[in-house]
């Protein structure tokens, strides 16, 4: 097994060692640049962010909290949060910086999707923004449920961005985080200076922002106002500098779904304390879409599939009598209700799983609400980031992707003292990772999991799972070899 490794970033077009293609993927003020650039040890391209301190005293006399701070960042782990990867410190003679890399998310921001969707037709589909209403509020309960909480403080259209499967991603979820614990100028402290200049913006925050300690309450808020501007592509500011609360009005009456637009209400109340909580809005009723044991069911099927042929849904579906009936509601003095399999088709579950394995509908949703500690991650100083060689093993990135299948091989070696074994795993992304190693007489299946947990290459939540399939592995060996003497 390796030691350890060490993530490359390769940046592009670059000068003097710094990329110069910039994207725009919620960028904020005190952050100077954002760029493209590739991850070369994964192959997916990452954004590459520059936080600049003009007084290198104040950065030394605040540098273990922002230390703290970016840790707590790199292990926040959603499906639904642009992920944090990685950051270093970059100390100069007057000054200091920190770059951090983000996850790049290439389709574009949802304004931008809720602009072209304007052009082409007149109504948003409902369950469209159903699904990106349960992403939003599942990350944002995600985040509000960490101790201490986390407030994201600028959720907008601009801010959250969309994947070309109907992903959501959530951008920028550090805004509030430099704004309250980093030593930045004072024009951060205070984003309603910042959103002056850009006022158009301005009816995403309540009344109560920048007045009162920032609570779960403002996000609410927030995404309320996101999800009317879904529900209804675009909320008219007849020529004004800023959307009106008379056009938000407006907007809010003309959606035609009561229950959406009692939904939308809700997080809209002027009073904080009315506002309901993200966790208990995704068990509204216009958002209950999914039943929970039927999502249940398919997490089941996905987190156990290294169990599962691939093509099992399909072989499965054609055995089985179409009219046999799978679910039954019987009612006094009335037909009963009935279900058949001649009404799920097969393409409609393999979708459905599909949604799930992508992370759209994640089932922390249906679990009940309790905080999420946060430890500590992995940093760079600027020393490390310069000596690409060093005869000591460095931090591993943490695994974030959970594996699907797994199969083992186990062979002898040659001189018939130990044996060799060979693992093919099979991650939810798709990719596929062998790894092998000689395994010692005092070798046992926790021992072999927990190393490739250590060394990043399987996710810990995995870890029982794989120790039980190398237990079951080890004792099938031990039983052939019994039976061959």
């Amino acid at each position: 097994m390796r030691e350890g490794r060490r993530v490359v970033w390769l940046t592009y077009p670059a000068v003097h060692g710094k990329p110069t293609l910039q994207v725009n993927q919620g960028s904020m003020p005190s952050i100077e640049s954002t760029y493209l650039a590739m991850d070369t040890e994964e192959g997916v391209e990452v954004v590459w962010n520059e936080l600049q301190f003009t007084d290198k005293k104040i950065f030394k006399a605040h540098e273990e909290k922002i230390r703290t701070m970016f840790d707590n960042l790199m292990v926040l782990d959603h499906p639904n949060i642009v992920k944090f990867h990685k950051y270093w410190l970059d100390l100069r003679e007057t000054s200091a910086r920190v770059v951090f890399i983000t996850e790049y998310v290439s389709s574009g921001s949802l304004r931008q999707f809720l602009k072209k969707t304007k052009k082409n037709r007149k109504t948003m589909n409902a369950r469209a923004w159903k699904r990106w209403s349960t992403q939003i509020l599942s990350a944002l309960s995600f985040l509000h449920s960490c101790d201490p909480p986390i407030i994201h403080g600028n959720l907008t259209s601009n801010t959250i961005f969309i994947q070309h499967n109907g992903l959501i991603k959530i951008g920028s979820v550090w805004y509030r985080v430099f704004a309250n614990e980093l030593p930045v100028p004072d024009e951060l402290r205070s984003p309603l200076k910042i959103q002056r200049e850009q006022n158009r913006d301005l009816h995403f925050f309540p009344p109560e922002y920048g007045y009162v300690a920032d609570n779960p309450a403002v996000d609410i808020f927030s995404f309320g106002m996101c999800a009317l501007e879904m529900a209804v592509l675009e909320i008219q500011c007849n020529g004004d500098s800023r959307v009106s609360q008379q056009a938000i009005t407006q907007a809010a009456q003309s959606v035609e779904d009561e229950n959406m637009r009692e939904f939308i209400l809700q997080c809209l109340s002027l009073e904080a304390d009315k506002r309901p909580t993200a966790h208990n809005l995704l068990f509204h009723r216009v958002l209950f879409e999914v039943h929970s044991l039927k999502l249940l069911a398919a997490h089941c099927i996905l987190n156990n599939q290294y169990l599962i042929p691939e093509s099992w849904l399909e072989e499965r579906t054609k055995v089985i009598d179409q009219n046999t009936i799978i679910a039954e509601i019987r009612r006094k003095h009335k037909p009963a209700i009935v279900w058949r399999y001649s009404q799920v088709l097969s393409l409609e579950l393999d979708k459905f799983l599909d949604d799930v394995r992508n992370g759209i509908y994640p089932l922390m949703n249906f679990a009940s609400s309790r905080p999420h500690i946060l430890s500590r991650g992995f940093s760079l100083n600027q020393e490390e980031i310069q000596h690409t060689k060093t005869p000591t093993p460095e931090p591993v990135e943490v695994e974030t992707r959970k594996v699907i299948q797994m199969q083992c091989n186990m062979e002898e070696t040659e001189d018939t003292k130990r044996w060799h074994l060979t693992l093919f795993l099979k991650l939810e992304d798709r990719l596929h990772r062998q790894l092998s190693c000689d395994l010692h007489p005092t070798d046992s299946s926790k021992d072999i999991a927990s190393e490739l947990v250590q060394y990043g290459f399987i996710h810990e939540d995995d870890f029982h799972k794989l120790a039980s399939f190398l237990e079951e592995i080890f004792h099938k060996h031990r039983c052939s070899l019994r039976g061959t003497h």
